[in-house]
């Protein structure tokens, strides 16, 4: 006999009350008890990367946590990346790269990356090489999903200095209208 606990998950903005086992890890919970299968298990051993999820904004291999341990925690899949049928920037520049082939690690690559440049926006392509190999990936060869994340990389500081820029216009204009 199994002592379950119960315990309150938030995933993707909402939250769920589950009574589970304590012993359960995170990437069972989300697949089989929230039905958010975008989060692959693979080696279930932490090592391939497929079950990458972003927990309190920083990836971590939900294969390697017990569902318990996440609790009070701010826990993102693959699932909140898109707004409804409409693509995020990352997501959309692994498809314009190729980045993804069987499709089964792009779940993962797709959340490793969407943490590392909330952390790194500015990141150097050796950094991004780095960073893509502690994720398993038989297809692709690595170099398109580089590519993609780089190309999304650069996409997002451009869009930022723009906004820096225009926010900076509007407020020398309001100096000046004074």
């Amino acid at each position: 006999m199994t002592d379950r606990q119960l315990i309150t998950l938030r995933v993707n903005g909402e939250e769920s009350e589950l009574v589970i086992d304590p012993r359960r890890t995170l990437a069972d919970t989300l697949r089989q008890t929230l039905g958010l299968t975008g989060t692959h298990i693979g080696c279930e051993h932490g090592i391939c990367g497929a079950c990458t999820v972003l927990v309190d904004g920083a990836p971590a291999r939900a294969c390697l946590m017990f569902a318990v341990q996440a609790e009070d925690r701010e826990i993102r899949t693959v699932e909140s990346l898109a707004d409804g049928d409409e693509l995020s920037d990352l997501q959309r520049a692994f498809a314009a790269h190729h980045a993804l082939q069987c499709g089964f690690c792009t779940p993962g690559f797709l959340m490793l990356a969407e943490g590392f440049l909330a952390e790194r926006p500015a990141a150097t392509r050796a950094e991004i090489r780095e960073l893509v190999s502690s994720n398993l990936c038989r297809c692709t060869g690595y170099q398109t999903i580089v590519d993609a994340i780089e190309d999304c990389a650069r996409r997002r500081e451009a869009g930022r200095t723009g906004r820096d820029r225009a926010a900076h216009g509007a407020a020398e204009r309001s100096d000046g209208a004074a």
